[in-house]
């Protein structure tokens, strides 16, 4: 099943953008590149594209049990 971008909404997304990310972190979208590329935000690569896993964000950030994680 293929969802558009209006399906989706911040409780069904499996992963963040890198700017996405950056801006629930308060950091501006090139900060938040550096992050990413430094590995201190939790990547996936698709070629040149990066998204940040919302479960591993969650996790990072402590707002995920370590339990959650590992299912």
């Amino acid at each position: 099943m293929i969802m558009d971008k209006s399906c989706a909404t911040e409780d069904t997304k499996l992963c963040y953008t890198v700017p996405e990310a950056a801006q629930l972190l308060g950091f501006s979208r090139n900060f938040g590149y550096e992050l990413a590329r430094t590995g201190q935000i939790p990547i996936l690569r698709f070629g040149k594209r990066m998204l940040v896993p919302k479960a591993a964000f969650d996790k990072m950030l402590g707002l995920l049990p370590e339990s959650e994680v590992e299912k």
